[in-house]
């Protein structure tokens, strides 16, 4: 019975982590199953257009692709306690060449913890039977064979309207599981071993006397073998358990369930074509497809060159070896097979429905107009390669257009067109290479630019140290303070004049940094600071009473708004008195000289002497030494 059961798990993964994006995957999937993201350039295999060929798993060189382990679902079932029957596949002996005896390889499996060990011969024999009926009752329509479960997917995903034309006969592996099921019973679970990964999908189409509960890979059964340390060289002969097969042992290689059932391969009266491969499998189907009433015959098909060389089996197979030890081991068969009890036990087993369905699932993608195309090919820089059939077939297409047609459709990218990107790739390396010679060029003038910038920090370092030095040996008091006349920097002299509650902050505080001036001064003096800064204008000599000193205050902006500097000059001071003197006598001099100009010409030497007199008087205040 037909179940179309849909996995959980997808049957091939894509790990970006090991992907190179060599897309090697891309190149080599008959039906473009794998979509290329724009944004990472990552490939992805799309499950529902996939036919499980396994193509993409062997062109994998970083083995980035995996497919769907059954080994822990085998080990649970095998754990459970139910029965459990094994299916080899015929090509075991091509295969397990490395294992000298088949009874050995046997006993291996059963070593495992399987109740029967059943070879899918039987079940071939079965099948074999089914089609050589259906070639020899001939009613005008031609068939393809229904065994590889890839050509079947490809067929009812990208050639639904050969569906007809399927050969409605069930797999060898599901004919050998009714057979266990109706000879060991119902309840007991079945495992497929084959080479084979389509299988696994395959297996999940039935239920009932048809189900098969696994599907392991030749790859996977070695891993058991190693896992639970088992070897030849530690287990005794074994036999198959019955129902034995006949020819069947011949079915891994593609015309061989032909001869299980003496099909006729005559090239004169023989009614089936045998093709194996990846692109002999394409082509018979598209020549079935339109030239069948022409070509007259049914077609046998397999995807890989057999199942000698499914995707299940260890890399690095020979064919022609592979092929030599199965009619090696055929033959050997053959030699000690009971033909009477095969015979009856082909009796017994006539009645079972070996019959099946099929289901249309379109998968094929609607071909954008030849606008969107040339679209595409622009973008590429391929224009004029519309209606050009020829193309590297480097990004996995046949020609730019398919590439085109497939970047519209979502399953690539332009980057995937190795002389576009080529080009892109050299217009990049160009512009990098200037990006580069430009930013030489920056760390230069940034170097120069660091090395002037150190140069002048040291300078205003240096610069600094000096106005600070020169500013704490001024007589004057000197105080900067800013919006909030906390005090920015001030000298000893401004301590000193202010006076002891100072002079013990800046034991504390060096340079009553940060102090609030409001707390030195009284109101009308830091007022006078307040007005200097709100109006931005400076306070010129000032004379301020401040406690029993006489302070000349000189107060300025030097930020406007934001700092303003103040000088304090003690008056009583013998230097400042001096000083103040010897202003106020030259602003006397500067301010009279007019009438003194005015005195000198009504009076003339008279005015001259006072003018020597007042000057001899500045004199004496400047040079107290002299006489």
């Amino acid at each position: 019975m037909n179940n179309n059961t849909m996995p959980d798990e997808p049957l091939f993964h894509i790990s970006h982590k090991t992907c190179v994006r060599c897309y090697s995957c891309v190149r080599i999937c008959p039906v473009k199953a794998i979509r290329v993201d724009v944004n990472t350039e990552f490939p992805s295999i799309l499950p529902e257009r996939c036919i499980g060929c396994g193509s993409c798993y062997r062109a994998c060189s970083p083995h980035s692709i995996s497919y769907r382990s059954s080994s822990g679902q085998t080990k649970e079932l095998l754990s459970s306690g139910m029965p459990v029957a094994a299916i080899c596949d015929p090509s075991i002996s091509g295969e397990f060449h490395d294992i000298t005896d088949y009874r050995k390889f046997v006993e291996m499996i059963r070593q495992l913890g399987f109740s029967y060990v059943i070879e899918a011969s039987f079940g071939v024999d079965l099948v074999a039977l089914q089609y050589k009926e259906l070639f020899d009752d001939f009613r005008g329509k031609y068939h393809i064979t229904a065994n590889c479960p890839a050509v079947v997917a490809f067929i009812e995903k990208y050639h639904p309207e050969l569906i007809n034309n399927l050969a409605p006969v069930v797999s060898p592996m599901v004919a050998t599981a009714k057979v266990v099921h109706r000879k060991f019973g119902t309840d007991v679970k079945v495992v497929f071993i084959g080479p084979c990964i389509a299988s696994k999908d395959e297996a999940l189409r039935y239920d009932g006397d048809a189900k098969i509960d696994a599907v392991l890979t030749f790859v996977e059964l070695r891993g058991l073998f190693t896992e639970f340390n088992i070897r030849e060289s530690q287990v005794e002969f074994s036999e198959f358990d019955p129902p034995l097969g006949h020819k069947g042992s011949l079915y891994p290689i593609s015309n061989g369930i032909l001869q299980a059932a003496d099909i006729s391969e005559d090239l004169l009266t023989g009614s089936v074509i045998t093709t194996e491969g990846r692109n002999n499998m394409l082509d018979a189907v598209k020549e079935f497809d339109s030239r069948i009433e022409l070509i007259r015959r049914n077609f046998n098909i397999f995807y890989d060159e057999g199942c000698l060389m499914g995707p299940g089996t260890s890399p690095g197979g020979e064919k022609f070896l592979r092929m030599t030890l199965v009619t090696d081991y055929a033959n050997k068969r053959l030699i000690t097979l009971d033909k009477e009890a095969w015979e009856q036990d082909m009796a017994s087993f006539a009645g079972l429905d070996l019959g099946r369905e099929f289901q249309a699932d379109d998968q094929r993608l609607p071909v954008p107009g030849d606008e969107t195309i040339e679209e595409m090919l622009k973008m590429m820089n391929r224009e004029g390669q519309m209606h050009n059939d020829i193309g590297c077939e480097a990004c996995g297409y046949s020609n730019c257009r398919d590439l085109a047609i497939a970047i519209s459709q979502g399953l690539a990218t332009t980057e995937m067109c190795h002389i576009f990107s080529g080009h892109n790739r050299q217009e990049y390396i160009q512009t990098l290479r200037t990006a580069n010679e430009t930013l030489a060029k920056t760390k230069i003038a940034l170097k120069e630019s660091e090395e002037k910038a150190r140069h002048e920090q040291e300078a205003q370092k240096e610069s600094s140290e000096i106005i600070s030095i020169m500013l704490q040996n001024l007589l004057s008091g000197v105080v900067i303070v800013d919006e909030e006349l906390r005090i920015y920097q001030s000298n000893k002299a401004f301590i000193r004049i202010v006076g002891e509650e100072a002079a013990l902050i800046d034991e504390v505080i060096p340079g009553l940094v940060g102090a609030d001036l409001k707390t030195l001064l009284p109101v009308h003096f830091y007022k006078m600071f307040s007005y200097v800064l709100s109006s931005d204008e400076p306070i010129e000599n000032k004379d301020v009473q401040y406690e029993d000193n006489k302070l000349g205050v000189s107060i300025f902006p030097i930020r406007s708004h934001k700092y303003v500097g103040g000088i304090l000059r003690d008056m009583y001071t013998p230097e400042v008195r001096k000083e103040q003197i010897i202003t106020r006598l030259t602003e006397v001099v500067d301010e009279n000289f007019d009438m003194v100009q005015k005195i000198a010409y009504l009076l003339g030497e008279g005015a001259s002497k006072t003018e020597q007199m007042l000057n001899s008087v500045i004199n004496s205040y400047k040079n107290p030494g002299k006489k």
